[in-house]
């Protein structure tokens, strides 16, 4: 199966219709969460709103914390939109892009208390009005014009922290240059001719103007980056999209207005996978370059992009299986591992703690089934097991949480309202949802396999739980938005949810995010749905390939300064607008934590995370002598010598079996079944 349909906004897929458009958790109006209101226009609010989206921090708190539409940071305030190409701060342990407002527009009929709105918002692109002011810019990904339209006759200003050197136009008052003392040259293009002056540290309109005007900074000194600019500036981007066309495959496709062609910018991985079609003709500049924290971002010409991943095999079990030879030690680990499975052992309330451990159990039925010896293995324990530990989840009767559908945002969340003290992770307000459903998502797609029976009853319930973050069109399930937590842009997903953060949405465990799109896979396989197997397996092949490209830190590599690479091997929180090797539990520098959470859980698809045998040798060595020091968890010691069982697989095997412990979501039945399954 290898065909999708062209658009699925418009592709009714009858599964997913009729299992899931009339399921809900119970509904409940919530009193932690943002007014959304505050920010999005009112055609906006009667449909199911993003939580974790590239323009997140646009409609939080005071909506003024900058948000990274390459190339610029974009920070909106007071009436007014400031513009930053950002400078760079870094050390061994962070990068990250500094907000400087380069440049400020406002309009004459601003108000103090005026705030901007969202009118509209797409995969790569959002509408910002800021009404007041008669200004709607176009925030369009990858632009490397700031475009925005004066809907009304309106003096304009634009004021900058930095001195204007220079200051010219071109005869026909269409094309404005000017030089800050930052070293800096922007250059301004009006859609009809406009007179500005300028001061020390301003530009304003002599006259009213309405119109589009189009700024963009000129990066270097080279005649041929201007005649570029020059070229493309009369085209312009308003919304963008990305569709699913065909498996393992994504095609972003642009509304543009005025003349000639479209140039935007690719960021590294875009480029990599890049490919022309007969329906996708585009040119790459490869000279016409920005700076960006995600790598030089490259220009490109073509009114859409076609993008093709390497394809990823989704399966149930290893790729190699596991010799008979080694099956003994496996099963022995397996009985054991399985005998001490008890519901009533689990004393977490935490979405996140109790979803590791209903997928570790899952884990021993699928180990068994690979190694052919169910018959020997109780499977009925795993079964009830599964089943005591889940329906509590589905029926809404677990006493101490559960999940509730949030009408103000249009989603699923857990009823606790969680504080760092129990361990919730912030699943109350989508924070890191998919590390909190894919555990679940994994546990119902085993025991859907196991039991077909159960699987067909709580089918309502399993679709509802993907569909909140794998909705894939709001015309298949207008209860959830589109693809809560993938960036289709950036190609991997976000955590962070309804809470503002300067450096914008956080991803911490990518690994996990890649477990949540294998799970929902898994969950296609178990019911036989081939279009969901299409797309999730799509989305995993994504995820792996952002990982490959912005967490794992290669020897020599280029895509991070030479002072961060030399030190690091592995990224922890990749932001919107900053790398850090600091995470939110651990010590700073600590290198099995910076690994570890980069590796669970370990499934058969973390074959194809770590498939490059030179990188994971150089992570683990880059890790094994802290593994040495007082007070390293033995859960963490785990996922480090299950890499090394990659290159070293004795040396592996014979430190696994000394543990005295396992992660929450691990067991030495999975660690034993890795390392034999290694070839």
């Amino acid at each position: 199966m290898s065909k999708l349909h062209a658009n699925l906004d418009n592709y009714q897929v009858s599964n997913l219709i009729r299992f899931s458009k009339y399921f809900l958790p119970i509904k409940f109006d919530s009193t932690v969460h943002p007014d959304p209101s505050k920010f999005f226009s009112p055609n906006l609010l009667s449909k199911p709103l993003p939580t974790n989206s590239f323009f997140q921090n646009f409609v939080l708190k005071n909506g003024d914390q900058p948000e990274y539409i390459h190339p610029y940071l974009i920070k909106s305030s007071n009436s007014s939109l400031s513009v930053s190409y950002p400078s760079r701060f870094l050390n061994s342990s962070v990068i990250s892009q500094v907000f400087n407002a380069d440049l400020t527009i406002t309009s004459s009929t601003k108000t103090s208390n005026e705030k901007h709105i969202i009118s509209s918002y797409n995969d790569l692109s959002v509408t910002l009005e800021i009404p007041s002011s008669n200004l709607r810019f176009f925030l369009v990904r990858g632009s490397p014009f700031l475009t925005f339209s004066v809907t009304q006759l309106t003096h304009l200003s634009f004021t900058t922290s930095h001195d204007i050197l220079s200051f010219y136009s071109n005869d026909s008052l269409t094309k404005f240059t000017f030089y800050l003392n930052n070293g800096q040259s922007w250059i301004l293009y009006a859609s009809t001719p406009i007179n500005l002056s300028h001061g020390h540290r301003y530009i304003a309109t002599s006259e009213e103007f309405s119109g589009i005007i189009r700024i963009a900074l000129f990066p270097d000194s080279d005649s041929k980056t201007e005649a570029a600019l020059d070229r493309f500036s009369c085209c312009y981007p308003v919304s963008g999209n990305a569709v699913f066309t065909t498996q393992f495959c994504v095609e972003y496709k642009w509304q543009k207005k005025g003349s000639g062609d479209l140039l935007l910018l690719a960021h590294p991985l875009h480029i990599q996978l890049l490919c022309d079609t007969i329906d996708c003709d585009v040119t790459i500049l490869s000279d016409f370059k920005y700076k960006s924290i995600d790598g030089d971002l490259v220009g490109v010409i073509g009114d859409s992009w076609f993008l093709k991943t390497d394809p990823v095999s989704v399966t149930w079990h290893s790729s190699n299986g596991v010799k008979k030879e080694y099956h003994k030690e496996i099963v022995s680990a397996l009985l054991k591992d399985v005998e001490d499975l008890n519901s009533s052992d689990i004393s977490t309330t935490s979405s996140y703690s109790y979803g590791k451990l209903i997928a570790r159990a899952a884990r021993l039925a699928i180990i068994a089934e690979e190694v052919f010896v169910f018959d020997l293995i109780p499977k009925v324990k795993i079964k009830m097991f599964l089943k005591e530990t889940i329906e509590p989840w589905l029926d809404g009767t677990f006493s101490e949480n559960g999940f509730l559908y949030d009408k103000s945002w249009g989603g699923i969340v857990t009823r606790k309202e969680c504080d760092e003290s129990n361990d919730c992770l912030g699943s109350e307000i989508y924070n890191a949802q998919l590390n909190h459903l894919g555990y679940f998502l994994y546990g119902i797609a085993v025991l859907a396999k196991l039991d077909p029976d159960w699987g067909r009853k709580y089918k309502p319930q399993a679709y509802a739980l993907m569909e909140d973050f794998m909705n894939s069109s709001t015309c298949l399930n207008p209860n959830y938005t589109r693809l809560r937590c993938f960036d289709l842009y950036k190609l991997h997903s976000w955590a962070g949810g309804l809470a503002e953060y300067e450096n914008g949405r956080y991803q911490k465990g990518s690994s996990e995010a890649i477990n949540a799109y294998y799970s929902a896979t898994l969950l296609g396989l178990a019911y036989g749905d081939a279009n969901v197997v299409a797309i999730w397996s799509t989305l995993t092949a994504f995820e792996i390939q952002a990982s490959k490209m912005w967490y794992h830190v290669k020897v020599g590599g280029k895509l991070y300064e030479e002072e961060f690479t030399k030190q690091n091997r592995m990224v922890g929180l990749v932001w919107s607008n900053k790398r850090d090797i600091e995470l939110w539990f651990g010590y700073l520098g600590a290198k099995q934590c910076l690994l570890g959470i980069q590796v669970l859980p370990l499934l058969p698809i973390s074959e194809m995370l770590f498939s490059d045998v030179e990188f994971v040798k150089d992570v683990v060595e880059w890790v094994l002598p802290d593994l040495e020091s007082d007070g390293v968890g033995e859960g963490w010691k785990g996922f480090v010598y299950a890499l090394k069982g990659i290159y070293d697989k004795g040396d592996a095997l014979e430190k696994i079996r000394k543990l005295s412990g396992f992660d929450d979501g691990n067991s030495l039945s999975n660690l034993l079944w890795w390392i034999h399954s290694r070839d």
